[in-house]
């Protein structure tokens, strides 16, 4: 049998047996559904995807929040020959219909009636479309015959035996296209990443490796499935080495629901961190007297202990103490709270994180590896791991992994990883692969110890009037470490000087009400406005030349979203659209 991920999800499923393969939250608790049952949930799968005309080299749309029937049909589209494509579950009717058209997906699994309307609305346009599967538990659309239960489905392929279905498996070659990621789209409509076999077995491999994961590790699946880090994270890794998913209830109950699991490996894009950073931060700060004397204390050795380990090294004589102590006062009370309390390998990808977050953290005793990569790469190009982890980087290039810098800055890959180009796009597949090397449209540098460190991106890259070329990245970064903002963008492009657009966060605006009295919008509180104007002038301005200084900023009165386009799914920001949506705003910042 060829190695692939499809071939290790079946042998994994078959090896395991009883163990748990995943976990769903019913009626109060979690409940197992074993290795065995879940590689006979994905043959049948398969059987039904190939009796509904699912041929190889065919595509099957996924468009749901993290299920087993996600995971499944996932799994099965590959072991029939074909390639899943995920579908971000904030797309409008619009984008879910350019997807499944581009992708040409006959098939399409759908999470509920309302993602179900999207398709109704759009299929005309969509020839190839020829059955609907709705996930476990949806009722059924007693007047469209395109349309299958969840049982349904899985009856379909009742007469398909499985002979046929190691036929399709064994049929699989390394260069054949194993799935389809649909880039979020910061700029114009997606495109389609398209991976082969060998890009993800030799990823998956290669990640279980070096963070050395096994069937005893443990994680909760809640970011989008149609992003290659989760899918890394909740397909890949399992099939590899066969640790048990927990699939979140919903975005909003994440915090629940790993304070109920306490996963071993928690993967999260910056937002997730900064959120519980923000969080923890603010009820941290309510802290007086003795307590406040702990905490610091807890803080400083957290902080020695983490470099220490950051670099290989372990606390001994009087520090060694010190951690006890701390971690009996501090880190084990806190830890459960954020339901990290077995959490060996915390993670932050997807985009930039600050320092400053990195350095909480670490104060706690929970350090975050930052790993770097895009979907073209299979996600990883570069990871900081235990024992060889330097803050305000991303960490080493993989194994195997050759990462140059371009004359003008620009960071260039090649490896086993790197996919196989633009589905239907040559144009773009030109441009992204270079004799063999992909163009990242990422800025960087390595350090004197051979981390690369992010500067920005060029698309990104702001020109003032005066012709400086300014990276925004850091400053926003910069400014989000204040505690009362959430968000910032920084703008300056052909403009005089650089201003800000902020958002503010909930939980710090409330503790901050608390202790000053400021009444009304906090975006109008003249107190507030004083406190980030400080916030600005003392900690983010000294940290960069005079022509990157943050001159003016204006408080929004509402978090950027993914519903009113100005965030991807993965919470990225678009800043055409925030450009857009903000034009008034920004004018009236330089009207002076």
């Amino acid at each position: 049998m060829k190695d692939s991920i499809p071939a290790r999800f079946l042998a994994t499923s078959d090896r395991c047996g009883d163990q748990p393969g995943y976990h769903v939250f019913l009626e109060g608790r979690w409940h197992a559904t074993s290795w065995s049952t879940y590689g006979a949930q994905v043959r049948q799968a398969a059987k039904s995807l190939m009796a509904l005309g699912l041929e190889p080299g065919h595509t099957v749309g996924i468009l749901g929040f993290n299920r087993p029937e996600w995971s499944i049909v996932d799994h099965a589209s590959m072991v029939a020959g074909g390639a899943p494509a995920g579908i971000y579950t904030t797309c409008s009717p619009e984008e879910v219909a350019y997807i499944v058209g581009h992708s040409e997906a006959g098939i399409v699994l759908v999470e509920d009636h309302p993602q179900y309307l999207k398709l109704k609305e759009t299929r005309g346009d969509l020839p190839k479309l020829r059955h609907i599967v709705l996930m476990h538990g949806s009722p059924p659309v007693a007047d469209d015959p395109m349309v299958l239960t969840w049982q349904a489905f899985l009856d379909a392929g009742a007469g398909i035996d499985d002979k046929a279905v190691q036929q399709r498996l064994d049929g699989i070659t390394p260069d054949q296209t194993a799935t389809y990621i649909y880039t979020s789209g910061t700029t114009g409509p997606p495109k389609a990443v398209e991976l082969s076999h060998g890009n993800l077995a030799w990823t998956a491999t290669t990640a279980c490796t070096i963070a050395a994961l096994d069937g005893n590790d443990s994680s909760v699946s809640y970011l989008p499935l149609s992003h290659i880090a989760e899918q890394m994270f909740t397909l890949h890794a399992p099939a590899t080495v066969g640790y048990p998913v927990f699939y979140a209830e919903s975005i909003q109950r994440v915090p629940e629901n790993l304070k109920s699991v306490q996963p071993t490996v928690v993967f999260g894009v910056p937002r997730i961190w900064e959120k519980m950073h923000a969080k923890v931060a603010s009820r941290l700060a309510e802290a007086k007297g003795l307590k406040k004397r702990v905490a610091d204390f807890a803080f400083r050795t957290g902080r020695t202990v983490t470099e220490l380990r950051n670099h290989g090294e372990v606390p001994s004589g009087t520090l060694a103490l010190k951690y006890r102590v701390a971690n009996a006062l501090i880190f084990k009370k806190v830890k459960p709270l954020m339901g990290l309390s077995k959490a060996r390998l915390c993670v932050s990808g997807a985009a930039p994180i600050s320092k400053e977050v990195l350095d909480f953290f670490a104060g706690l005793d929970i350090p975050i590896y930052e790993v770097y990569g895009q979907s073209e790469d299979c996600g990883p190009t570069s990871f900081n791991l235990p024992g060889q982890t330097r803050l305000g980087t991303v960490g080493k290039p993989l194994p195997d992994t050759e990462v140059r810098i371009a004359d003008d800055g620009e960071i260039l890959v090649k490896g086993p990883h790197v996919f196989k180009g633009y589905a239907k796009d040559p144009k773009a597949t030109a441009e992204a692969l270079v004799d063999g090397w992909l163009c990242t449209g990422d800025l960087g540098a390595f350090d004197d110890e051979g981390y690369l460190v992010i500067t920005g991106r060029k698309k990104d890259i702001i020109i003032t009037a005066g012709g400086k070329n300014i990276a925004p990245k850091n400053i926003e970064a910069a400014l989000t470490d204040l505690v009362l903002v959430s968000q910032a963008v920084v703008i300056g492009d052909r403009r005089k000087f650089l201003s800000a657009l902020i958002t503010l966060d909930p939980d710090a605006v409330e503790t901050f009400r608390a202790q000053t009295g400021f009444e009304g919008p906090a975006h109008e509180a003249p107190a507030l406005r004083d406190a980030v104007q400080q916030g600005i002038d003392a900690t983010v301005n000294p940290r960069f030349a005079q022509v990157e200084h943050v001159r003016k900023f204006t408080v929004l009165d509402r978090e950027l979203s993914i519903e009113d386009g100005e965030l991807t799914p993965t919470l990225k920001i678009k800043r055409r659209i925030v450009n857009d949506h903000f034009a008034d705003t920004i004018d009236a910042m330089y009207q002076d």
